[in-house]
């Protein structure tokens, strides 16, 4: 019997020091639960009311194995975003960093395209900039000039939250387990080099049905976005993986989320770097 409780101590302890509480077997049901809330575009309790003590790190496990059904299914990774850059967010959801989740090849649209509004189970858009590498980038020491320099061009994108975990009184271990609220991105306006700009003064106009409801500059973001890439870099060093050559990195949004309905139009103007434009339908 000592024994016994002995390795239950041991396994305890060993989740624990990796940052984890729940069992595998529960965290393959909750990423399974999350991919038919996706399926069916409906929502879910509250991850963490039901599961009393999960994690962060529980969240991006769930998150991971998620993906992995998703690649199952025939869906390609195309990148990453980033989310809950800004003071404010941090503050409210009480973490002191961000967090990310991944982009499949279904999730990009062009600029100019009607987004049907069914597919998802609710609408929020954010403005950010979208960059795009010319080569890998790996932790767990990326800087800003490690992204600088691996960045073939910045666009202007639109990001679509959707939510699979019901909104009210969510917290960052529910949204990470859902994909960090990743729902679609829309990419528009014109590619820019790194070097011909100023990213950190970047900003942006965006309306909705004609009406100017946000405007922001990119600093933002961490005081700048390839702050932001860096970091993501050097977080997905510590869950085993890397960026690609050839992937879109979301840098986190310089807007508030913007609350969509159908029959919506989103104009977002980005200046001298275009404008990002979709109808939702």
């Amino acid at each position: 019997m000592h024994g016994f409780i002995s390795a239950i101590v041991y396994d305890v302890t060993s989740r624990l020091a990796g940052g984890y509480m729940l069992e595998h077997a529960r965290i393959e049901e909750i990423a399974d639960e999350l991919a038919k809330a996706g399926h069916s575009r409906t929502v879910v309790p509250l991850l963490t009311a039901r599961n009393p003590g999960m994690t962060v790190e529980d969240a991006y496990a769930v998150q991971r194995l998620w993906s992995r059904r998703r690649e199952e299914e025939g869906h390609t990774v195309v990148g990453h975003k980033i989310g809950l850059t800004s003071r404010v967010m941090q503050e409210a959801t009480g973490i002191a960093e961000p967090d990310y989740g991944v982009i499949f090849d279904d999730m990009v649209l062009e600029s100019g395209a009607d987004v049907p509004h069914d597919n998802f189970s609710n609408v929020r858009v954010e403005v950010e900039l979208a960059f795009v590498l010319s080569r890998p980038l790996t932790g767990p020491r990326c800087t800003v000039f490690d992204v600088l320099a691996a960045t073939q061009y910045v666009v202007p994108a639109i990001e679509i939250l959707n939510s699979h975990i019901e909104l009210a009184g969510r917290t960052i271990v529910d949204t990470i387990s859902d994909n960090a609220a990743m729902g679609a991105m829309v990419v528009g306006g014109r590619p820019v080099p790194v070097g011909d700009i100023d990213l950190r003064r970047v900003g942006t106009l965006l309306y909705r049905n004609q009406t100017i409801e946000e405007t922001g500059l990119a600093a933002g973001v961490l005081g700048n976005p390839a702050n932001g890439v860096a970091w993501l870099a050097n977080k997905l060093f510590q869950h085993g993986t890397t960026l690609s050559a050839g992937h879109i990195v979301l840098s986190g949004s310089f807007t508030r989320p913007l609350w969509v309905e159908r029959g919506d139009t989103i104009h977002a103007d980005y200046g001298n770097l275009g404008a990002v434009t979709c109808r939702f339908v």
